[in-house]
């Protein structure tokens, strides 16, 4: 069986492993779809040294194969990713911080204990039982493929402290910046202003709900001061994950506002401390998510009340992935969320 690895800068390889057993406590996952993330891009553009566990870590399929120990799963199943429920020993669940749990989050890494040797760019992926979640009977495959990212999202929306009312901006409207405002919308904001360079993501952002969508510049600068009667918006969701978009989110809030950080920027960020005191800016930030949230997406996405499909842009197969990849990496593509179909 053969996995798709990125190896180096714009390198992918098609690697070959075993092919897949459960362990005692694991399961074998038919992998349906897989999309690819930023991080995946990231790692086609830098070049850096990326973890396997998750080169392609947004995947849904049927379960195989299923260990002799696991309870409540069985071969047929479909699944979609997740993260491992709180353990209860680790310093932060003992001190009652299941929410930070560390076997979680570095399950949310790849590098927990058990964790794959390649992630979901291949047609098999032997992972812990404690990694997947049954996916909701009303989803598509195609919809459970974009539960992980749009769990992401979920997350750092419920993080950030929106208010019902809030003038709220979303810097990047690709795949995450196009989930937090749905999930903005729903928690109740007032105004949404989408800031994306691209015209067909404004386009898409349009449709899915944002107020007003305008490209990053002096003309979005200008709209928030109009929105806001010179005073800035109430909160700035950050999706962009590049070095520069992080101080253009706080120049865009208000004295007093807020900024949530959730696109990850690969180096470091030139910002202007004094305008973060003088404003006297409120920051959260947001990495992954909690294994409950899963089943929280997933109710909503089946109810319609969180649209996947418009952001489906295209799909490819194994064979296709090299090409996405680079095109995604260009800085100019107009797709927004691709997925992959190993059985193609």
């Amino acid at each position: 069986m053969f996995a798709a690895l990125i190896t180096g800068k714009s390198t992918l390889e098609m690697v070959e492993f075993p092919d897949p057993t459960p362990s005692p406590s694991g399961v074998v996952v038919d992998v349906a779809y897989c999309g690819i993330c930023g991080t995946d891009i990231h790692a086609y553009q830098s070049g850096r040294p990326y973890n396997p566990a998750i080169c392609g870590h947004e995947w849904t399929g049927s379960l195989s194969a299923v260990g002799s120990e696991v309870k409540g799963l069985s071969e047929g199943d479909r699944v979609v990713v997740a993260i491992a429920p709180a353990c209860g020993r680790c310093a932060p669940c003992r001190a009652g911080q299941a929410d930070r749990c560390m076997v979680s989050f570095l399950s949310a890494l790849g590098r927990e204990p058990g964790a794959p040797p390649h992630g979901g760019f291949a047609s098999r992926i032997p992972v812990e039982a404690s990694r997947v979640v049954k996916a909701h009977a009303a989803l598509s495959d195609e919809q459970a493929a974009q539960v992980e990212p749009t769990t992401v999202a979920f997350h750092a929306v419920r993080r950030s402290g929106i208010r019902l009312g809030d003038v709220a901006v979303v810097q990047g409207a690709g795949p995450i910046g196009l989930g937090t405002m749905q999930w903005v919308r729903a928690a109740g904001a007032g105004v949404v202003v989408a800031i994306e360079p691209n015209e067909r993501r404004r386009a898409l952002a349009r449709d899915l709900g944002a107020h007003h969508c305008v490209a990053p510049g002096a003309e979005a600068d200008a709209l928030v001061k109009e929105l806001t009667h010179g005073l800035g918006a109430d909160i700035v969701y950050e999706c962009v994950g590049r070095p520069f978009a992080v101080q253009s989110a706080v120049d865009l809030a208000r004295r007093g506002g807020s900024m949530c950080l959730i696109g990850l920027a690969e180096e470091d960020a030139p910002i202007t401390p004094g305008s973060w005191l003088i404003k006297e800016i409120n920051v959260t930030s947001a990495l992954a998510y909690n294994h409950e949230e899963f089943d929280m997406v997933m109710g909503m996405i089946a109810d319609g009340r969180f649209r996947t499909e418009p952001m489906h842009s295209s799909t490819v197969g194994l064979d296709g992935l090299d090409a996405a990849l680079a095109d995604l990496a260009s800085g100019t593509s107009a797709e927004t969320k691709v997925l992959v179909d190993p059985r193609r």
